[in-house]
């Protein structure tokens, strides 16, 4: 093939942009890449899966100062 499988770090902004991207990953991991994906703790849409291992740091506004802003 002309590519081996490695390993991604994945750092997504939250709306349509992950909706988008999270179908990627499912293709990716099929293909056999490790994904790590990074977020904050108050994420609203990106949420947990088998294909990637998600890990999440603390920020100062909770999921829902985020949700009445947006």
């Amino acid at each position: 093939s002309p590519a081996a499988a490695g390993k991604l770090l994945v750092i997504p902004m939250e709306g349509s942009h992950w909706l988008s991207m999270k179908k990627v990953l499912v293709e990716l991991s099929k293909r056999g890449h490790e994904i790590v994906v990074v977020a904050p703790d108050n994420k609203i849409l990106i949420d947990s899966a088998d294909v990637y291992e998600l890990k999440t740091y603390p920020v100062p506004f909770t999921k829902e100062d985020m949700e009445e802003h947006i």
